[in-house]
């Protein structure tokens, strides 16, 4: 027998449309290969009415075979794939999610994004703030639950047992760009010893 996390879960998976799956994994801003040539050439539209899964296209394409479909614009906001607010709030539940405003615009991130690190004025904002996400165990900077849409549909398939870390566990991976997390009671990477204070040589007599 289910409990009631969990049917709340399974009721909340059967809600979720089709094409949010397909929108998450989706690569934008790649060049149209039907207008190579045009100025406004990256694929940044997504098609909420063409069956799943919908390629991405530009905004040509869009007036030529979208024109009466429900369509979205993915935006850019250091380097990472936003959407605006007002475009998804009608067709999704976005509760819990971190907002912030982008050229006058409320946004919402599609996907986790790697931990703020080192000495500069995000990594410090991250250490001072007291919310994280749920999933991921990015700060945030309001009493929001996720930091993206992708975590929000992992916390809603597994019914909220997402793989919660800690903020101290999530470190980024340098090549890749992505965050791996620490999950449960393993063992943290252990960085490199570091070595002994080196001693001068005493003078001679």
């Amino acid at each position: 027998m289910m409990s009631r996390r969990e049917s709340e879960g399974a009721a909340g998976t059967a809600r979720l449309p089709e094409w949010l799956e397909t929108l998450l994994s989706t690569r934008f801003f790649l060049a149209c290969g039907a207008h190579p040539a045009s100025p406004r050439n990256e694929c940044n539209m997504f098609c909420l009415d063409c069956p799943s899964p919908s390629p991405p296209f530009c905004y040509y394409c869009r007036s030529h075979r979208h024109q009466s479909h429900r369509v979205i614009q993915i935006r850019r906001s250091s380097y990472h794939d936003v959407v605006r607010v007002t475009e998804v709030e009608d067709v999704l539940d976005i509760s819990g999610v971190q907002t912030y405003v982008i050229n006058s615009a409320k946004v919402l991130f599609l996907n986790e994004r790697p931990q703020p690190r080192g000495a500069g004025a995000a990594a410090g904002k991250a250490a001072a703030s007291p919310y994280n996400c749920q999933i991921c165990a990015r700060a945030l900077l309001d009493p929001f639950r996720f930091c993206s849409l992708g975590c929000k549909l992992v916390d809603t398939k597994t019914g909220g047992r997402g793989a919660t870390v800690q903020p101290g566990d999530a470190t980024n991976d340098d090549a890749g760009g992505s965050s791996k997390n620490v999950v449960g009671g393993g063992a943290r990477p252990q960085g490199r010893r570091r070595k002994g204070i080196p001693q001068r040589a005493p003078f001679g007599s």
